[in-house]
């Protein structure tokens, strides 16, 4: 009996040992990535799960629900509480997506897809930054900054369509800030009108080095060209992002606002921050 008990207590040291390798999020983070915010339905079938600032969506279907970003680890349980909040279950989410794969949105991602067994599907270019818990990162990797890792069940191509029920999301390749950076672009029905809608990955500047100086992606420069000139050609409806903060949601919505889809009409917004995050990128250019 001693032994099984020393045994069971060397495989539990080992098992924490291995969760803590797999996951290494800094600290000091901004308490908006972690800080609880009240759910709400943003436009139809669509509904915002996720924290003050670190956006999760749910997209509710007639044959399961699809679940876009989980913020940080800790956030599995917020995102559980949000879901259940909405009256949806937990267990009704079939596909998971990200916008990209880095430990801010995809910190509870493992956890989520053992829970309800629902399939993750993920652009190509990041499944391999995916499968190694972050570690990979051409950036955040050599900063040790992780995630619990998970294999992606379907590699995605830019263009491609993912589908459950009748609700249909194209998934754009918008790479730079990952490889594999993915925005969403759908229609939502809401009684009589249509909305366009894009969930968009913002091509963010996240390295301090020189371009040409980051041998793990070679390409990251032409990447960043590529997906500026792209999203510039993007018409929507409503914007939103990976980050509640990026579209402004403390300025369009507060918890317990009315049900009102043309808050997040903003064109305008996802163009003048577009703008914005080019000019770094020109900034950025000129040091190589």
């Amino acid at each position: 009996m001693k032994l099984l008990i020393l045994i069971a207590a060397l495989v539990c040291q080992f098992c924490s040992h291995a969760i803590a390798q797999a996951i290494n999020e800094p600290q000091g983070l901004p308490s908006e990535w972690s800080d609880p915010y009240q759910p709400f339905r943003i436009v139809g079938n669509l509904y915002y799960v996720g924290t003050y600032d670190l956006a999760s969506y749910l997209i509710i279907t007639e044959d399961g629900n699809i679940l876009i970003n989980t913020g940080l680890a800790d956030s599995e349980s917020i995102i559980k509480d949000n879901i259940a909040t909405l009256g949806f279950a937990f267990e009704d989410i079939k596909i998971l997506l990200t916008t990209q794969a880095h430990f801010d949105h995809v910190g509870a991602m493992a956890a989520i897809k053992k829970q309800t067994g629902a399939s993750m599907w993920a652009n190509g270019k990041d499944a391999p930054e995916l499968a190694s818990g972050g570690s990979t990162d051409y950036e955040l990797g050599k900063n040790g900054m992780t995630f619990k890792p998970i294999e992606a069940d379907r590699h995605l191509l830019d263009g491609d369509t993912i589908q459950l029920g009748t609700t249909k999301l194209i998934m754009l390749h918008h790479p730079g800030h990952t490889k594999g950076s993915s925005s969403y672009l759908f229609d939502v029905n809401d009684g009589d009108q249509t909305y366009r809608v894009l969930i968009a990955n913002m091509p963010s500047i996240i390295t301090d080095r020189k371009f040409t100086d980051i041998h793990l992606y070679r390409d990251i420069a032409k990447d960043y060209a590529y997906t500026f000139d792209a999203m510039k050609k993007l018409k929507f409806d409503l914007f939103l992002s990976s980050h509640a903060s990026q579209f402004g949601q403390d300025a369009k919505h507060k918890p317990g606002d009315p049900y009102n889809p043309n808050a997040f009409i903003d064109q305008k917004g996802y163009d003048q921050l577009l703008k914005q995050l080019e000019e770094k990128y020109k900034e950025k250019m000129k040091e190589n």
